[in-house]
């Protein structure tokens, strides 16, 4: 039987296909936190990844953006092969792992050798099959600042991985701001028609944006939403992706209590506050915002040997 995710331990996680990793994720009633990093920037702690500082924290699932499935680096990882650079980073942290893809068409402007797109990192099926081949748990279709994902990309690439991967991956599709598309800014970035256009092209979860965080994304309009997908049969991820993660923890807590009052199922938290991370202490105080520090604590504390 499939336990919360909030009860899972990292024997237990290690176990779950997608299918159950999404049962133990919808048992939890609104309590699972994504905490999303980044692997090719210093670290925060330099010889310690930031995906273990996120897990640190307490976050249930581990989200790897700027992640090339061609040519994986996770700075500060022990040295492993490329193949195992995703399973290290589950068997470091005991989380699940997800990564983001993109569905940028063309090339994107942009020079600098660090940021700039790479062929790994675009939302392809042959991709998304080198990603379950590497040990990722879930793909989240999105894109970054200025890339210009539309929803329409979004829904095309979404479709053409689901039949390349079928059941092997969890697939979640969305956008947490404009992502450089100015004509779905604000609350234009997401609606009911984009939803079921993602659901019906494959998406298991619906990621909006998280009320109070994009211009015009209120608490009502969130919860609208999410109680759209749900009808479909799809859950969701409510997210922080404008770089207040790096806010106070009073601004955080608020925003936690929002996307609560939303029905979210995953409450994410971005990779901007530091440059790699959330701010730690946000990560925390996020956590016992939606589940109170029994269930912080616990995750903080448990060993990932159990």
């Amino acid at each position: 039987m499939v336990k919360r995710i909030l009860d899972c331990k990292a024997s237990d996680l290690a176990g779950y296909n997608a299918r159950e990793i999404l049962a133990a994720i919808a048992a939890s009633e609104g309590r699972v936190m994504m905490g999303e990093c980044i692997g090719i920037t210093q670290p925060l702690l330099t010889d310690v990844t930031n995906a273990e500082v996120v897990a640190s924290m307490g976050a249930d699932i581990l989200l790897l953006n700027m992640f090339d499935v061609l040519n994986p680096v996770i700075q500060a990882l022990p040295e492993v092969e490329k193949a195992e650079t995703v399973r290290e980073v589950k068997r470091l942290t005991g989380r699940v792992v997800g990564i983001n893809l993109e569905p940028v068409a063309g090339d994107v402007a942009n020079d600098d050798e660090l940021w700039k797109m790479t062929e790994g990192r675009r939302a392809t099926a042959q991709n998304a099959v080198r990603a379950a081949e590497l040990g990722v748990d879930m793909i989240v279709l999105t894109g970054n600042p200025g890339n210009g994902i539309s929803n329409q990309a979004i829904t095309d690439s979404l479709r053409k991985i689901k039949n390349a991967v079928g059941d092997k991956l969890i697939l979640a599709a969305g956008k947490m701001h404009a992502a450089g598309v100015l004509t779905e800014a604000a609350a234009d970035i997401i609606s009911k028609e984009d939803i079921r256009a993602f659901r019906e092209a494959g998406a298991d979860v619906i990621l909006l944006p998280a009320p109070g965080t994009v211009p015009g994304i209120t608490m009502e309009y969130v919860r609208e939403l999410v109680g759209y997908a749900h009808k479909l049969g799809a859950l969701t991820i409510t997210a922080i992706g404008t770089s207040q993660e790096g806010s106070d923890t009073a601004t955080i807590r608020q925003i936690a209590l929002w996307c609560k009052m939303t029905g979210t199922d995953i409450h994410h938290i971005g990779d901007s506050g530091y440059v790699g991370m959330a701010l730690a202490e946000n990560i925390m105080a996020y956590s016992i915002a939606i589940r109170g520090i029994r269930h912080t604590y616990h995750r903080m504390a448990q060993s990932i040997n159990r």
